[in-house]
């Protein structure tokens, strides 16, 4: 297993879990930014070349792309996976009740699947939650097919740059979860020796009324701060107000106030065990010839 980044304190899993576990009842009414950025992902799909028998939904959710999924690869047997149950209870409600989606509560770090039994894996707005991306990414690998693809979407470190910013103000603790540099993610599909990875980025902003309606999304999502560094003990009003006093200060435009999130999204391959080769330096290579292949052939 790989060293997690000593510049990002770990994820307290138990926190995570019971604060997403809280959240599904209400999470669908308020995961607006979760839905479009899951669409997106969606649709980058469509540019590959792939139909995949068996597919994995890592981090599910309330199972919104294990729905998407099942519509669109139709005679594909759909895995929905989530370590938070009360969120596969919402994922079963979706599905028609001739083709429930199969649940598994499981931590993304430690997949309870057998080798080389998925096609795709498909995982949007989850990696984040996970402590050694290194790790993950290798159970990704080890439970794809060859050639099956691992696509995602998760945060880049200025996500919710204002809030930070604004806490910072305040005390010196930390308030909002770390996120991981883009360049770290791709350097870690590399050593977890998947093929071909691509990442790339887009910022979205919400904007909101106050800062009590961003923290009250926040929390209706499930998405707290689950650094195990995080501050214990309730926030008083007295921090609160300074709180909304700082974000006011600097940021407030056109009457609202903007919540940034930087999306990573990224894709890669497991190698073809028959058309791999490792260098001297242990890194996996594939043939031009198989990529364009997966890619559908494009130049």
């Amino acid at each position: 297993m790989s060293t997690p980044d000593p510049r990002l304190a770990p994820i307290d899993k138990r926190r995570a879990r019971a604060s997403f576990a809280r959240a599904a009842p209400g999470y669908d009414a308020a995961a607006v930014l979760q839905r479009e950025i899951a669409d997106r992902l969606l649709e980058r799909l469509d540019y590959i070349r792939l139909q995949p028998r068996r597919i994995l939904d890592l981090g599910a959710g309330t199972g919104y792309c294990t729905a998407a999924l099942q519509q669109r690869y139709k005679r594909a047997e759909v895995v929905a996976l989530d370590f938070a149950q009360p969120m596969l209870q919402q994922t079963r409600r979706r599905g028609r009740w001739w083709r429930r989606p199969l649940c598994v509560c499981a931590d993304a770090e430690s997949l309870p699947l057998a080798d080389d039994s998925f096609d795709l894996i498909l995982s949007s707005s989850t990696i984040q939650w996970c402590n050694d991306l290194e790790h993950t990414f290798g159970e990704c690998l080890r439970i794809l097919r060859p050639g099956g693809l691992l696509q995602f979407t998760t945060f880049g470190p200025d996500t919710l740059r204002e809030l930070r910013a604004a806490w910072a103000e305040v005390d010196g603790h930390a308030h909002v979860s770390p996120f991981t540099d883009m360049h770290e993610i791709g350097d870690a599909l590399v050593r977890a020796r998947l093929a071909d990875p691509v990442m790339d980025a887009e910022r979205l902003t919400l904007t909101y009324p106050t800062t009590t309606e961003l923290m009250h999304d926040l929390k209706a999502i499930g998405a707290r701060n689950a650094s195990r560094d995080r501050p214990r003990g309730l926030t008083g009003r007295a921090r609160l107000a300074a709180l909304a006093a700082a974000y006011e200060r600097e940021r407030r435009d056109d009457g609202r106030l903007p919540a940034t999130y930087e999306v990573l999204y990224g894709h890669a391959w497991a190698p073809e065990q028959t058309q791999q080769s490792s260098t001297a330096d242990g890194a996996v290579a594939v043939p031009l010839e198989q990529l364009r292949r997966q890619l559908g052939g494009r130049d």
